[in-house]
């Protein structure tokens, strides 16, 4: 097996035509294995229990009016 220096030696022996082919298969390689271990992360990862929090409020909230309703009380 190469190791990356011998890698990266004969990358720079190659054209510049051949290097650009090579960039484009390595970022595809690169972008497929990113891909498959966000999807592998992701399916370990527990589902949430969205159900838990059903009923915690009492009625959907207003983030910016919630944050101004804070700030009001801060300032009396």
């Amino acid at each position: 097996m190469s190791t990356y220096s011998e890698v990266l030696s004969q990358a720079q022996n190659l054209t510049p035509d051949e290097q650009q082919q090579l960039l484009e298969v390595l970022s595809a390689l690169v972008r497929d294995r990113v891909t498959t271990q966000t999807q592998d992360s992701s399916q370990r990862l527990p589902k949430k229990n969205l159900k838990r929090w059903r009923g915690f409020l009492p009625k959907r909230v207003d983030a910016l009016e919630f944050q101004l309703q804070l700030r009001e009380e801060w300032d009396d």
